[in-house]
This record gives structure tokens, C-alpha cells and sequence, in this order.
């Protein structure tokens, strides 16, 4: 089986990269942010390939599309985590016990690294940097969409790794098709860790189907909550950023949630999001307060099936509720876990808010368009965990270690 001879190659590659001195992987990354920018134009003409398949209405081409200034963007991700501290070899934990054992928990790689993703070329390059720069090798399944363009990043790494003499196979990009991804999923010999990035089908695809141990990442039903107390400016200001700053990404805003005690603000709140033509699926009463006031073209009544949906396109939901104890519990029933915000001036309404929203990131008077590696200073980011096990929020160098216990003695024989 073709894969099966990939998967052992980088299982057997992992020896050598830990072998592999910081000053030299630094080195590496510093190159292939230099080579990145010098083939932009090829990694351009193989990315318009894939374009030209898809459909520009679709929300994932916005996904699928590089352009000079986010190769460029590529770029300056990889010269940070090129910057940053290597997180392995860290002592998280040290004592001496009373016989004279001297015991330590370090950081250290976890071996092979699986990931499977949708219509995001970039994440090929965010992968491989966080990856090797914390000792790990990678197994990559991109999607069928983003072919072209994933197979010409690859190709601009592996001559990086030509050119300091390091084995190429530390970066594997799997054939495109689903069985290669069922063989990713069931590879429990040769892979230690399958993180998914995409769609929620994807994500509980791979949840449902993997024998390789899974940290769930990527989707994201946000809301933000717009509170009795909240400002006006701020809160039109988050709400159009959270929305339309990029829909197709998993931190853009689905679902506005508004007090009633501020419907008639609801106009002014969502006056900006018609210029960029968002449609709005508001309940009977947001509705009734628009009706006239927001382009009738763009205005829709809600159904059930509006709420809980994490659209990637130009729409947004609206509901309303009586306190923030409604909010809380629409949150509860339809929140994937990534991101929740709240615009309020109150304390307490804000305190009440941070400790009962269950997510991994949650914000006050700030768009949950922030929930990004990069912009928490971490670099770039390998994926946004929506689960508590091992990781939660942004992963990156840090989240994608695991530690060993290392204990030296001088003889001690246990009775």
C-alpha cells in the first residue's frame, strides 16, 4: 500500500530529527520564509489552478486563495516561529526524593503528527513550521481542493530540507482521495497524533473513524451577546469585525444575541454589515425591529435550523433574550466551544459571563475574531482545540509537545 511505505518513512525519519540542533532548525525555517516569498509566483500559477475549480460564490475560495500579501503574511508567521523559544527540553517538573532518586518531567516531541484539513493551503506551511520546529514530523491530508497548491508548498520545503542535508521525509503530503485518509486515520503504528481542521462533517468525520488518538479542532459557532449595559460604538464595532473581518474562517461571528431592553439599538448595531450585503436571520422580535431599517432583501426570519449554525458566509442570526441568564443558556445549547463574547459595562454581568461560558476562549468588549495563534503571540497556530484533553484554544509549539519522566539514581533497589 502506497501510504503504508509513506508512514513508515516518517516514523523513521523522527530519529534523526531529534537529533537536529535549535540553531539549525532556526536556520531552516529563516530559509523557506525567504524561499516562500521567492516562489510566490509559482505557488501562485498552482493555486489558481485549484481556484479555477471552485466556484467563487463557494466560502471556502476565500479560504483557498493565497495572494502575494498572504504569502507574505506566510512569510513573517514563519520568521516568528523561527524567533520564539524551542519548547522542548523544558523542565516542567523537578524533585529529589527521600532515597535519593532525583526525578524530572521534560518536554519532548510527540513523534508523527497527522493532519487532515479542508481548502487551506496556508495551513501546509503553518503545520510544517510549528512541527518541526518542536521536533515533530508531520503526515499531511489536505483536501482534493487545495491539491495544486498544497503539492507546490511541499515542494518548496523539501528543497529547504535539500539544502541543510535533512531528511525529506520528515513532511509527507498524502494523495488526494478518502482512502488516504482512512489509512491516516487506522496508521496507529506509525502516527501518534491526527489533528483535524476544517468543517464540523470533517471534524466528527474524523472523531468517528480514527484509531489514532484525535484533539479536536476548528469549528466554530460563536455569538456575542450584546448586553442592557453595552456601548453602542464598541458594540457595532465588534459585531461587524467579528462577522465580516473573514466568514469563512471558524472565529467569525454567527450569532448576535441581543437584550431586549436594547432592541431599539438593534439598527445601529447592524447598520454596517449591509454594506458588505450580510443577510440577517433575526427572530420575531429583532425582526419586527428591523423591518424597514436593514435592506429587505438581506432580512429573513430566523428558523430553529438558523441557530447552532456556523455559516463561513455573509449571515448572521439574531436572537433575543430577556437577561444574560437567557444568553447564557442559548450559548449552553448551541456554542461548538471555540469562541463567546460579550459587550457589557457591567462587572457583574462581565463576571457572570467568564465563568459560566464554557469555551476555550471567551472575550469581553473584543470581537471573537482575535482566536488566532499569531495574535496571542504564539507564533502561528497548528489548530483552535474545542476539547479540554491535553490542549485547549490556540495550539501551537507548546501544545503540540508531550513530556517524559527522565529519573537518575545511584543504586537504589526498591524493596
Amino acid at each position: 500500500m502506497e501510504t503504508l511505505e509513506v508512514f513508515k518513512k516518517v516514523k523513521a525519519a523522527t530519529r534523526d530529527l531529534n537529533l537536529i540542533e535549535k540553531e539549525t532548525i532556526n536556520n531552516v525555517l529563516l530559509a523557506l520564509a525567504d524561499e516562500t516569498e521567492a516562489q510566490s509566483e509559482t505557488i501562485l500559477q498552482e493555486n489558481q489552478k485549484d481556484l479555477d475549480k471552485m466556484d467563487k460564490s463557494n466560502p471556502m475560495y476565500d479560504r483557498l486563495m493565497l495572494t502575494k500579501e498572504r504569502i507574505a503574511g506566510i512569510a513573517s508567521d514563519i520568521r516568528n516561529v523561527a524567533k520564539l523559544p524551542s519548547p522542548l527540553g523544558r523542565t516542567l517538573a523537578q524533585r529529589t526524593l527521600a532515597n535519593g532518586l532525583q526525578i524530572s518531567k521534560i518536554s519532548v516531541p510527540f513523534g508523527v503528527i497527522g493532519i487532515v484539513y479542508e481548502a487551506r493551503p496556508n495551513v501546509t506551511f503553518d503545520v510544517f513550521s510549528l512541527c518541526f520546529k518542536a521536533g515533530n514530523a508531520c503526515v499531511l491530508k489536505g483536501g482534493t481542493d487545495a491539491y495544486c497548491s498544497n503539492a507546490a508548498i511541499i515542494k518548496v520545503i523539501h528543497s529547504i530540507l535539500d539544502r541543510f542535508g535533512i531528511c525529506k521525509d520528515i513532511v509527507a503530503l498524502l494523495p488526494a482521495g478518502r482512502e488516504a485518509t482512512g489509512d491516516l486515520l487506522n496508521a496507529v503504528d506509525y502516527v501518534d497524533l491526527i489533528i483535524p481542521r476544517g468543517s464540523s462533517n470533517l471534524i466528527n468525520f474524523v472523531r468517528q473513524n480514527a484509531k489514532v488518538p484525535v484533539i479536536e479542532t476548528g469549528a466554530g459557532i460563536c455569538h456575542t451577546y450584546f448586553d442592557e449595559t453595552g456601548d453602542l460604538k464598541k458594540g457595532a464595532d465588534i459585531i461587524f469585525n467579528g462577522k465580516t473581518r473573514r466568514v469563512s474562517v471558524c472565529n467569525a461571528l454567527d450569532c448576535l444575541i441581543i437584550n431586549e431592553k436594547r432592541l431599539l439599538d438593534l439598527p445601529a448595531l447592524c447598520e454596517r454589515l449591509a454594506t458588505k450585503n450580510v443577510i440577517l436571520y433575526a427572530d420575531l422580535k429583532a425582526y419586527t425591529i428591523l423591518d424597514g431599517k436593514y435592506p429587505a432583501a438581506l432580512l429573513k426570519k430566523a428558523t430553529e435550523d438558523s441557530f447552532g449554525t456556523e455559516f463561513q458566509d455573509y449571515k448572521m442570526v439574531i436572537k433575543t433574550v430577556a437577561n444574560i441568564q437567557e444568553a447564557l443558556a442559548h450559548i449552553e445549547k448551541y456554542s461548538s466551544k471555540h469562541s463567546e463574547a460579550i459587550v457589557s459595562e457591567d462587572a457583574a454581568s462581565i463576571a457572570t459571563f467568564d465563568k459560566m461560558v464554557d469555551a476555550a476562549c471567551v472575550y469581553t468588549n473584543a470581537p471573537t475574531s482575535w482566536t488566532d495563534g499569531a495574535q496571542f503571540g504564539l507564533g502561528a497556530e497548528i489548530g483552535i482545540s474545542t476539547q479540554k484533553m491535553h490542549a485547549r484554544g490556540p495550539m501551537a509549539l507548546e501544545e503540540i509537545t508531550t513530556y517524559k519522566w527522565i529519573i537518575k539514581g545511584n543504586g537504589q533497589t526498591r524493596a
